[in-house]
């Protein structure tokens, strides 16, 4: 069985209409935010980003992991879950179609008969593993943005989302993470897309990862500027690149097989090639183009702490690296998962990081590139011991880069959907700020 669902542009429109009908407690009053934000913090075990929202009536303070290319907000609600305001999605309703429902009735959970069996289905996913999650809606609150200053909390009352048909699917989440918020493009469901329809601005958010496990970094959704401290708008720096669509393919196999063709929520963008001091390194180009299975191409992500590199790339920019290295620093044994090692002893700090090679992502243009320094292309294993903070990509496909979140720590990097674009700040050090020096707190 294949299902497809309609367009993503006929989408938006759906959900514009939709979302405005059902949101009328907001309509009522003359609040209109042009900017939201979330907290997010690194966890030291996980090495995921953490957030924070609240949810259901009475609010309740949910932790969740950030998912850049998830479909939706996801939450356990199997495990201390009360809402007076919980409404699940029913077969065939706008929710359904607009959270991608896959199924619908699914009467019985582990052999047992459920009192109601006519909500709506759709996939919910924690990286690892899918499976199935109830659509539904309930309360909402996020907090929006006055200037560089926090200001009014805005309250959604109809927020749509999913609960996973089984808690199994927290397992692989940090300590007391009660499920994932999903920035995806192309899903009308996602976090920033639905505030945008409510609110009535463009669909774009940034996010600004803090490099501390101890302060705060910022995502901001809706309009900048995106202020890092009290008068720098990090937004004036960006270079931008297009975001690359995809369709894809996804197989359930409970609580029915059927498989469906939907645009991909990743976040794809052209890397044509890679550069360090300067100098290009001859990657294979058919490696570092997306295909129509996904395979290939790079994609930006906070699914892994490290960016991954397909081995023959990795291989390259290793001994590149290595090459362009100060001569006085040594290499060292190799520390899982890392495998290019060096002696910190003799190796120079500033204010942007370790003394280390210049590498450069250049994307769609020989002059549109993302710069990557010191204090992001190398991290801290031990006393004496940094390593390059790449790593190898272990599984035999996939994309040829995956940007991970300790590349894109102190850089502020907006997702412009409603442009289709991407943009990046470099690191913030060159401007002598960091993703944690912002006044929401």
């Amino acid at each position: 069985m294949k299902l497809s669902p309609m367009s993503p542009s006929k989408y938006y429109i759906f959900l514009f209409n939709f979302l405005l009908i059902t949101s009328t407690t907001l309509s009522k009053s003359n609040f209109q935010p042009k900017t939201l934000f979330l907290l997010v913090k690194k966890d030291p075990s996980s090495l995921q980003y953490i957030t924070q929202i609240h949810q259901r009536t009475p609010l309740v303070p949910l932790k969740l992991a950030l998912n850049l290319g998830g479909e939706s907000l996801w939450v356990d609600c199997e495990n201390d879950h009360k809402s007076s305001t919980y409404k699940p999605a029913r077969c065939e309703s706008a929710q359904c179609e607009l959270a991608w429902s896959t199924s619908c009735g699914n009467c019985y959970v582990n052999n047992t008969l459920l009192p109601i069996c006519n909500s709506c289905y759709n996939v919910v996913s924690n990286h690892i593993t899918s499976t199935g999650g109830e659509i539904a809606e309930d309360v909402l609150a996020i907090q929006s943005i006055n200037g560089s200053i926090p200001g009014p909390v805005a309250i959604v009352p109809n927020f749509i989302f999913s609960c996973p048909i089984t808690s199994n699917l927290t397992q692989n989440l940090g300590k007391n993470v009660k499920g994932m918020v999903g920035f995806g493009q192309q899903s009308p469901v996602s976090f920033a897309t639905q505030f945008a329809s409510i609110f009535k601005f463009s669909r774009q958010f940034a996010i600004c990862l803090s490099s501390s496990t101890k302060r705060n970094g910022v995502i901001f959704i809706g309009h900048s500027p995106y202020f890092i401290s009290l008068a720098f708008d990090a937004s004036r720096d960006l270079i931008y690149t297009p975001i690359i669509t995809q369709q894809r393919f996804v197989t359930i196999t409970y609580p029915h097989y059927v498989r469906i063709i939907r645009p991909s929520p990743e976040y794809y963008v052209q890397v044509s090639s890679v550069r360090i001091n300067g100098k290009t390194l001859p990657l294979n180009k058919t490696l570092l183009t997306l295909d129509e299975n996904e395979q290939g191409g790079t994609r930006i992500s906070t699914d892994v702490p490290y960016t991954e590199l397909e081995p023959s790339i990795y291989d390259i920019v290793s001994k590149a690296f290595i090459t362009e290295m100060p001569k006085e620093v040594k290499k060292v044994p190799a520390l899982q998962p890392f495998k290019t090692c060096f002696d910190s002893t003799y190796i120079g700090v500033s204010r942007l990081g370790y003394d280390a090679p210049e590498i450069n992502l250049v994307f769609h243009k020989q002059n549109v590139y993302w710069t990557i320094i010191g204090a992001n292309s190398l991290v801290k294993v031990k006393e004496g011991v940094i390593c390059l903070a790449f790593v190898e990509r272990k599984k035999a496909t996939g994309q040829a880069i995956v940007v991970g979140g300790y590349q894109m720590q102190d850089n502020l990097i907006e997702f412009d959907l409603s442009r289709s674009r991407i943009g990046f700040s470099n690191s913030l050090f060159y401007r002598q700020t960091m993703c944690a020096n912002h006044n929401y707190a």
